[in-house]
């Protein structure tokens, strides 16, 4: 990935995860903490100081900040997730793989991490559609959309939402759509 196109998807996915700060939190609270929202948008306004105020060779270089500035940023599992997601993304990146395969190395991440997989209320619920997807050539904005929106009907197995069993059911989980949101800003940025 050219390293303006990196730039250009992260500052797209810090304009959106700003916009829906609030909403994030909204859908955190009844089975989460309430605070994705504010941790994401305090992450993600580290990761744009840092990227506006330095050089970059490459898009690893990019995506390395993004993921320091996470993991050290943002509270609760969501930084650590996602700064596991761009060290996965970086070391594809360095060695001049594809979107598809720094992604699916960001998801390999994300699942190591998480221990979680599909079907149990997480991003993974939103990054494996994506992916087939990509790898298929028929990525849209509607598909993401419908992946995040199914999240509502999954019965949470992990994170804090397990806790609350059946009643996890009929809301969407927030880490699925704030990666929505990350896949939403990947097309806009025009990196497929």
């Amino acid at each position: 990935m050219e390293v303006e196109v990196a730039k250009r998807w992260m500052a797209l996915f810090n304009d959106k995860i700003q916009e829906n700060k609030d909403y994030l939190s909204e859908l955190d609270t009844p089975i989460g903490d309430g605070d994705h929202g504010g941790n994401m948008a305090r992450g993600m306004t580290a990761v744009m100081e840092n990227i506006n105020s330095k050089d970059f060779e490459s898009a690893a270089d990019v995506f390395k900040v993004v993921s320091m500035q996470l993991i050290s940023k943002v509270g609760g599992a969501s930084g650590p997730l996602y700064g596991s997601a761009f060290m996965g993304i970086t070391k594809v990146e360095l060695a001049n793989g594809s979107v598809y395969e720094a992604l699916k190395a960001g998801l390999d991440m994300i699942k190591k991490r998480g221990k979680a997989e599909i079907n149990e209320k997480t991003m993974v619920d939103v990054w494996t559609p994506v992916l087939e997807d990509i790898q298929s050539g028929h990525l849209s904005e509607e598909k993401i959309k419908s992946y995040v929106e199914k999240t509502k009907d999954i019965k949470a197995t992990k994170g804090r939402a397990s806790y609350l069993g059946e009643r996890s059911i009929g809301h969407i989980d927030p880490g699925s759509y704030s990666s929505g949101l990350l896949f939403e800003s990947l097309l806009e940025a025009g990196a497929l």
